[in-house]
């Protein structure tokens, strides 16, 4: 029986391992961004970390979008992970809209016929500044996790899905909500936004109790017509 499992969890590995291709790509602005990609279709799907992660985080939801007929790209932004060439002069603790930019673009180049991104804390500041500089139809979906969308949620284009945890506390112990629904608010049509019970913040919702109703969430989103 051992030998049995143990058997079935190489399987499950060399599976993972064969989904998941490491890849890189340039910026606009000189710097060299590092990704794993997964799956292969004609809709595509950019995750895009917060400050505590890498794109190693993804890796679960990666592997539930790709079986969801995505086809999944997690990027390492600017100074974080393996993304650590470029412009001194350019480089950010908050990685930049450019690199998410550059990985849609990617995406667009490989094949899909339309691209979504999921950011999650500086993740999707980063998301949200790139979908208002973003050309028209470029993003067809945003999902903020935990985040507001940066600072011009008027200018944000295609669908939007703020959610994020009630009692998340950001700065200063100063609840999230307030600032993300005010956000809300101000971005144009279509949007939704979900709070869900708790206090983890942004991609820690995943290894909470709320973790299933986050990825069903994403999934119902990015799933709709």
């Amino acid at each position: 029986m051992r030998a049995l499992l143990f058997f079935i969890i190489i399987v499950l590995q060399s599976a993972v391992a064969a989904a998941q291709e490491h890849v890189s790509f340039p910026t606009s602005d000189g710097w060299l961004i590092y990704a794993h990609r997964y799956g292969e279709g004609k809709r595509g799907v950019v995750l895009v970390h917060g400050g505590r992660f890498t794109k190693e985080s993804w890796a679960k939801q990666a592997q539930t979008l790709t079986n969801a007929g995505f086809e999944v790209l997690a990027i390492d932004m600017r100074g974080y992970g393996e993304s650590t060439n470029g412009p001194a002069a350019l480089r950010s603790d908050f990685g930049s809209p450019l690199d998410v930019l550059a990985a849609v673009r990617y995406l667009q180049k490989a094949g899909a016929t339309n691209v979504s991104v999921i950011g999650g804390s500086m993740g999707g500041d980063a998301a949200g500044e790139a979908s208002a500089q973003a050309g028209p139809g470029e993003m067809d979906r945003v999902i903020f996790i935990g985040s507001e969308g940066g600072d011009r949620p008027e200018q944000m284009k295609g669908r939007k899905l703020f959610i994020t945890s009630r009692n998340d506390l950001g700065p200063g112990n100063r609840l999230r909500l307030p600032t993300i629904r005010a956000h809300y608010e101000r971005a144009p049509e279509s949007k939704e936004l979900i709070v869900l019970e708790g206090s983890a913040h942004a991609q820690f919702i995943f290894a909470t109790d709320q973790g299933e109703r986050l990825m069903r969430e994403i999934l119902r989103f990015l799933c709709a017509p």
